[in-house]
């Protein structure tokens, strides 16, 4: 509708250019092979920025003196764009994978740490105090029995939140950088500018982002929160 109201002609494609730029991506193989690179560089982000992010958020919910500092430090990189990084990138690791990575990582990782700081700072001190007096220690049993499970909400949506800032930060840094992924497809597609191959790229990442969240972490939170008690179950 919108193709034929504007009449924008190959500034936006028609829904015929678009399937056939769908139909023949995949069966040619290069829009498919540009979404398991950006998926496989997102995955190895996401597991980095998520251990390193829940790791910043423990430590600053338990010493003030890391929070106070370290802690700061990390709010006002929070308010930095990921893609600011990318010249660094270049400059440390040159234009490839492991830039991307970095670039990733970064923009998920500040949002991991904050969401889990806050978490398990609202941990209920009943709760630790119990945990304790029946021998959990105050060592990884307290933070893996205790503290974890309890500030699943909180992490469960900074997770959501980072594998989002994620998507964004890869998109960006495929961009620039040299190889195979959506980022480069969609550079390469505006250098001929093919919008149709554009405007599949976009709605890929708007599905497997739907999906991921929906199928994957909707799921696990819902899982989570019915196994410790948190909601009921549905019926």
């Amino acid at each position: 509708m919108g193709y034929r109201i504007f009449q924008w002609g190959w500034k936006f494609p028609s829904p015929v250019q678009t399937f056939e730029a769908f139909y023949y991506g995949f069966t040619q193989g290069h829009l498919l092979g540009a979404m398991v690179s950006s998926l496989r560089r997102l995955l190895i982000s996401f597991v980095i920025s998520i251990g390193i992010g829940t790791t910043l958020g423990f430590l600053f919910a338990r010493y003030r003196f890391f929070d106070e500092t370290f802690g700061f430090l990390v709010v006002a990189l929070q308010t930095v764009p990921s893609i600011a990084w990318l010249p660094f990138a270049i400059i440390w690791f040159g234009l490839n994978d492991t830039a991307v990575i970095f670039i990733t990582t970064i923009g998920a990782t500040w949002t991991m740490s904050m969401s889990s700081r806050t978490g398990i700072m609202h941990v209920s001190v009943i709760h630790i105090r119990a945990a304790e007096m029946m021998g959990t220690g105050r060592g990884f049993r307290m933070f893996f029995q205790v503290m974890l499970p309890a500030a699943f909400p909180h992490l469960i949506t900074g997770v959501r939140v980072a594998w989002a800032f994620a998507w964004r930060a890869l998109t960006a840094g495929e961009l620039i950088a040299k190889g195979l992924g959506l980022g480069q497809t969609l550079q390469d597609s505006r250098s001929i500018g093919d919008t149709a191959t554009i405007l599949c790229v976009v709605v890929i990442i708007a599905v497997i982002g739907t999906i991921s969240d929906h199928f994957c972490f909707k799921r696990l939170e819902d899982n989570i929160m019915l196994r410790y008690g948190l909601i009921t179950s549905k019926r």
